[in-house]
Parts: structure tokens; sequence; C-alpha cells
């Protein structure tokens, strides 16, 4: 889960800094790519443990909260982005990583062997109840409840069984093939599209309004619990070889 999140294409950084107002009618034509550049054997592997566990071993929710809104704040903007969005998955692709590709409208990943998971909850993250609700859109509720309660790894069959993949392709066509899906509907019928993923959506929507309330009363609280502070030294140690150097506060704060 531990790296960086190495997106974009064009449309990804307009579409994270400023949402939808931008993206008016004719404005841009190019297609709408989420891919890790440079390639590599990693997608996204998701948080950042050495910025990521010390802060939640602060445990202070009101920080939690702060960081949390602005990490929602930009996959609802992909996610409820009103033009065609495709995931080019070139490597593996962990926790936040994997969610970020499950925001796209279409998940097309290279030949390989790579490696799909959400594992926030076995080393100690619970995972935000909207993201949970833009999981069982992405993949189904039974899907997403194995996904997520138990945090197996998939390969790429498994994935693609399950649907978090939508088409594999040899890894030299992975972009040429992303970017010929991102650019199938012709930009007069963006409108089109808008609504239409609008409508799809619109259950969706409506739950991640009732997921938010939750996440606002419980996820911070959740994040910095004893328990899985414990749990995030356990995991550093195994990935990085080494003990964490982060203070765990004795006490939860605002």
């Amino acid at each position: 889960m531990e790296g960086s999140h190495g997106l974009v294409h064009r449309a990804a950084k307009s579409a994270c800094r400023a949402g939808h107002n931008e993206h008016k009618q004719g404005e841009r034509t190019e297609p709408d790519l989420f891919r890790r550049s440079p390639p590599g054997r990693v997608f996204s592997a998701g948080l950042d443990f050495d910025y990521h566990f010390p802060l939640f071993a602060r445990r202070s929710t009101r920080q939690v909260d702060a960081w949390f809104e602005a990490y929602r704040a930009t996959n609802l903007r992909i996610f409820t982005y009103p033009r065609p969005t495709v995931a080019a998955i070139n490597g593996h692709a962990y926790a936040g990583g994997l969610i970020t590709a499950l925001v796209c409208d279409l998940r097309i990943a290279a030949a390989g062997d790579l490696q799909f998971a959400l594992n926030e909850v076995p080393i100690g993250i619970p995972m935000p109840a909207v993201y949970c609700e833009i999981i069982k859109y992405a993949v189904g509720t039974s899907s997403a409840s194995e996904m997520t309660l138990f945090g197996q790894v998939y390969d790429l069959a498994g994935a693609q069984r399950i649907g978090v993949v939508n088409r594999v392709v040899p890894p030299e066509r992975l972009i040429d093939e992303a970017v010929a899906w991102a650019g199938a509907v012709e930009p007069g019928c963006h409108p089109a599209y808008a609504f239409t993923k609008r409508a799809l959506q619109a259950a969706t929507l409506r739950a991640i309004d009732d997921a938010r309330r939750l996440d606002l009363d419980l996820l911070a609280s959740r994040m910095t619990n004893p328990g899985g502070l414990r749990a995030h030294a356990r995991r550093y140690r195994e990935l990085k070889g080494r003990d964490h150097t982060w203070e765990i506060s004795s006490q939860a704060t605002e």
C-alpha cells in the first residue's frame, strides 16, 4: 500500500484541480486518461506510510478529517467527471491506488504478473464509507465486501473475474487502447455521456451523501484507535524492515 500516486494525464490534472466548472462543452477534446508515469511495476501503491502513519499516530481527529476531506474530494471529482475516464493500469494497484482506478469509468490493464488489493482493513485502516459506495458501484456488493473486509490480493485473472479490470491488453498496446476507449465518444456527444453517467450513478450518489455523515461521525476516531495504530507499526516493520520512528499519542484529541 505504501508508495506514490503517480497519476495523471492532462484531464486528470484538471479534474482534480477544479472539478467540472472549467470543462464546458467545446473547451477540450483530448481523451481523459489516468495512468502512472513513468511506466513501472506499480500503478499506484496508495498512501505514503512515512507521512500518513505519523498523521494517524498523532490521534488528532481534526487533522485526519481535514486530510480525508481533500482526499475524498479528489476521488469524487474523478468519479463524477462528466466525460469518459479510463485507468491504464500498467502495474500493481493497492489500496488507495486501486480506489483511484475504480473511480474511473473503465479500467484497462497490461497483461502480466499484476496484483490488486484493497488491503486497508488487515493493516488497521477502516475503508471510508464513501469509498465503500464507490467500490460497490464499480464491482458490485458481493465483490466489494470480499475485497474490503478481507483485503485479499488478486492476480490479474482474479481481478478481471470480480470486475476490477474490464479489459486486458499487451503492455505495448496499453496506452493506445486506453486512449482509443477514452476518445470513443466524440465531443459532440459529451453532454449525452454526462447525463447518462449521472443517471447510472444517481443511487450511488444518494448513498454517498449518507456515507459522508458516517465518515464525519466515526472515520477519524477509527483511523486513530490504538489497535489500528499497533497494526500500522507492524505493517511498517514488515514492509520497511525497520521499526517506526514516530511517536504514538497516548490520548486522542480533536
